[in-house]
């Protein structure tokens, strides 16, 4: 039977998200279901729910930052039981069998992975509801293990803004010997910089903000520049291996491939859509320098990520808020009004 769920739902672009019940499906013979403990907030869910990229059908529930606690599996399910601490990030399922997909990355799906909340889901067509939920559904190769000892709540975040930093750092080589910068110190910025010193990185943080240096370093940063002083970019020029733009608008990229080394890449992780300004080929070709994209990371990766955080004890700093002031802390993430990322207690659902 169907099992019945409360959440906070978005039911246009200009309304607010209000409590709303609604139902997860049976479970399917690889299911796995989860009760919510924590959801983080991603700049994207204001993006669904206003509909800025358009498209969208509502009602929406956001949240694909998901940690809960499984309450019932699917006959077919052998790696998780009851009572295990998991993870749901961003899809909920892809084709599987598509060339990207064989490869472990189901976020290239080439027939079009499942996003796990405004979505439809491949099997029924109903809609994907997300994380500000007290349950959820979700099949089992698309759910992840949360190492023990991680802070939960910080851990929710890893599920986005992890694995969307983690990946590119891999892939491009982050590690002892290698000049890793960061361009913003938000969700994602303050990720890039634990990860990649974590890796073994000499960090920089590129800031418009010369008052977030001691908390720059605090999360890793080895050396601050401030983008808006010419004297510092120029010092900065020809530095870097890799440079990680988390910046979530159109924004000028020449000044930062400037200051790429030889062979050097920079690879945008935050913008989506057009750049306005003329990218001057001149300096990269003449440099052999790169300009790279990433989105989030397939799930063998995304566990890597996870595992690697164990390891190393890393978790998003996180403010933890009542799922009633969820309008707020939109308004707030708006102005930038949060270290680093909000994070939902679904406690808090139930006295709402």
């Amino acid at each position: 039977m169907p099992t019945p769920v409360h959440g906070y739902a978005a039911h246009s672009s200009d309304a607010d998200l209000v409590p709303w019940s609604f139902e997860r499906r049976d479970l399917r013979p690889d299911d796995v279901e989860l009760d919510v403990l924590f959801c983080g907030v991603c700049h994207s869910d204001i993006h669904h729910v206003r509909n800025d990229w358009g498209g969208e059908s509502y009602p929406i529930v956001p949240g694909h930052e998901v940690v809960g606690t499984v309450t019932r599996i699917g006959p077919e399910v052998t790696r998780y039981k009851v009572g295990d601490t998991v993870g749901v990030g961003c899809l909920v399922d892809s084709c599987r069998h598509c060339s990207s997909c064989e490869h472990d990355h189901e976020q290239y799906c080439e027939n079009g992975s499942t996003l796990t909340y405004a979505g439809k889901d491949r099997h029924d067509g109903t809609p994907t509801y997300g994380g500000y939920s007290n349950k959820i559904v979700v099949s089992d190769r698309f759910v992840l293990r949360i190492p023990n000892g991680l802070d939960l709540a910080g851990a929710a975040p890893l599920l986005c803004a992890g694995i969307t930093t983690y990946s590119p750092l891999r892939r491009w080589g982050a590690g002892p010997g290698r000049k890793v910068a960061a361009v913003g110190l938000g969700g994602l910025g303050h990720m890039a910089l634990k990860l990649a010193k974590a890796m073994g990185a000499d960090v920089t943080l590129f800031s418009r903000s010369p008052g977030k240096e001691e908390d720059a370093r605090r999360l890793g940063a080895d050396h601050i520049v401030i983008s808006g002083s010419d004297e510092q970019m120029q010092a900065a020029a020809s530095s870097f291996d890799l440079i990680i733009d988390t910046v979530p608008y159109d924004h000028d990229l020449n000044p930062y491939i400037a200051t790429l080394a030889a062979e050097g890449t920079i690879v945008l992780v935050g913008y989506l859509g057009p750049l306005n300004d003329t990218l001057n080929t001149a300096s990269m070709v003449f440099r052999g320098r790169s300009l790279g994209a990433s989105l989030i990371g397939g799930l063998a990766e995304t566990q890597e990520m996870l595992d690697f955080c164990g390891q190393h004890g890393i978790t998003s700093d996180v403010e933890v808020i009542d799922i009633k002031n969820i309008n707020e802390a939109y308004t707030r993430m708006l102005t930038s009004d949060v270290k680093y990322r909000f994070v939902i207690d679904l406690a808090t659902l139930e006295k709402n």
